[in-house]
Parts: structure tokens; C-alpha cells; sequence
């Protein structure tokens, strides 16, 4: 039976719904009806992927969310009261776009991997959270887009995840139209990995998640990191690095024993050393 994780007192309430069930943590982002970035959501978030560090049970993480919108981006309503302030809202925008940058990185630099499972409207910081996580599987319904510049705010910190996801091209022709794409030309412009329909939508994202979780937490932790470290790098930079961690790994107790079972026709057994 599936565990309901009582991180916070609010957890089953929202505004993020942590359910765990054989290794995957699936974060469900409940804040009706746009599950807008709220400081407040913003918050939740980041303190349910801070917890699941120190939960050996968890392997994976799912993100996903309730409703018909995936995530509308920031809170335009709480963001514009905020006017109202002797320094017309300079402190709070500070505060709000500093919050999400550092729950993007949060996410990049998690040690777990973080699939997005997107069923709706994914638009400005939405579809920054999407191109934020190392996978993305949509519904044929989900949409996305960065439309910033359709009311006057250029959809800049978004552009730092897409453009790392996208082409130069494609990424310019979302930022400067503001126009809305299905999921299947944002997997042409490979924004997501998979399409599929609605219905089955759970059900494949929670194979996907099982498969990894069955790997060693150490080798995939170790994986990812690297992944992104290099992408960063020069190319000679980044073979002298991976070249380091492969050597690392390949001192690891698990990596021993995975080559052993490989050899040996059998079932590896994790000891995530």
C-alpha cells in the first residue's frame, strides 16, 4: 500500500501533496486553479525535495500537479500587490525570482532524479519547472509556452532552463512570440521526452520511475552530477573530468558488483557503496 508522507502538518492538504509508494516520491502540486509559484508554494516545494535527501526510501521523485493546469508560473496577483509597497515591490520581485532560481537549481542539482509529468497548461516559471527536471513525459493534451512578453515581462529566468533544453532557434521562437506549443512540437523541439495519452500518462511515467529506482541510488547519484557538471565544460575539460569519475565508480563497491552479475548472468545487489 501506497505511504502518505506527513512531512508537514499541511502535507496531505497542499499546497504540495507528497504521496511515496516503492521507492518513488510523487510531488503533487495542489494550489487551484493555476498552481501558481507562490513564495508559499515555492517553499513547499523546495522543503519536500530538502526531506527526501534524508529518506533512504526514496529513489526517484515525480512531480506533477492537480488539476487542468500543470503550473501557470508565478503569482501575477501577489506579485503586483505587492506595488503597494514604499519601493513599489522591488524587495518582494527580489525575493520571489531569487526563491525560484534557487528551487530550479535545487531540483538540476538534486542527488535523486526528478521527472516532470505534465498534464496541462505549463507556461513561464511552469515550463521552467519542466525543463528543470531530468525527464518530462506529457499527456497529448499538455501545452507550453513562454508568453512574458505578451504582457511586458520578458520571460528572462524561464529562458535559463529552455534555452538548456531547446535549440537557440526554437527556444527565440517561444520567447519572442509568446505563443502556445502542443507536446508533440515540444518533443520535436525537445522540451519532453515522451507523448503519450492522457489515460496512460501515470501509468508510464511510474514505469519510467520504478526502472531507475531499481539502479544503484549511488550510481545514478553520481551519474547525474556528472551530467551536468560536464555540460558545463569545454570538451577536453569534460573528458579529463568524466574520465575521474569513471575511475571513481569503477572503485565502487556497486560498480564490482554490477559488472560481477553482468558476468555472471545474474541479479545485481545493491549495497549503494
Amino acid at each position: 500500500m501506497a505511504e502518505i508522507l506527513a512531512i508537514k502538518p499541511a502535507a496531505i492538504d497542499g499546497p504540495v501533496i507528497a504521496r511515496l509508494d516503492k521507492g518513488v516520491l510523487r510531488l503533487t502540486l495542489a494550489n487551484p486553479p493555476a498552481n501558481a509559484l507562490s513564495l508559499a508554494v515555492m517553499a513547499a516545494l523546495s522543503a519536500e525535495l530538502e526531506d527526501a535527501k534524508a529518506n533512504k526510501s526514496v529513489r526517484v521523485i515525480v512531480l506533477a500537479a492537480a488539476g487542468k493546469v500543470f503550473c501557470a508560473g508565478h503569482d501575477l496577483k501577489e506579485l503586483t500587490a505587492r506595488r503597494a509597497d514604499a519601493d513599489k515591490g522591488k524587495a518582494f520581485f527580489e525575493q520571489t525570482f531569487s526563491a525560484c532560481t534557487a528551487l530550479m537549481q535545487q531540483i538540476v542539482r538534486h542527488p535523486l532524479p526528478v521527472i516532470a509529468e505534465v498534464d496541462g497548461l505549463a507556461t513561464a516559471a511552469g515550463l521552467q519547472l519542466v525543463a528543470s527536471c531530468d525527464l518530462a513525459i506529457a499527456s497529448h493534451e499538455a501545452t507550453f509556452c513562454t508568453p512574458g512578453v505578451n504582457i511586458g515581462l520578458f520571460c528572462s529566468t524561464p529562458m535559463v532552463a529552455l534555452s538548456r533544453n531547446v535549440s537557440r532557434k526554437h527556444a527565440m521562437e517561444m520567447l519572442l512570440t509568446g505563443e502556445t506549443i502542443d507536446a508533440a512540437t515540444a518533443k520535436e523541439f525537445g522540451l519532453v521526452n515522451r507523448v503519450v495519452p492522457r489515460e496512460y500518462l501515470n501509468q508510464i511515467v511510474t514505469k519510467y520511475a520504478q526502472t531507475i529506482a531499481s539502479k544503484s541510488s549511488l550510481v545514478i547519484k553520481t551519474g547525474k552530477e556528472a551530467f551536468y557538471a560536464q555540460a558545463e565544460m569545454g570538451l577536453a575539460d569534460a573528458y579529463a573530468y568524466t574520465g575521474r569519475i569513471m575511475v571513481e565508480n569503477m572503485l565502487a563497491r556497486d560498480a564490482e558488483e554490477g559488472i560481477g552479475a553482468f558476468i555472471g548472468k545474474r541479479k545485481p545487489e545493491w549495497s549503494e557503496e
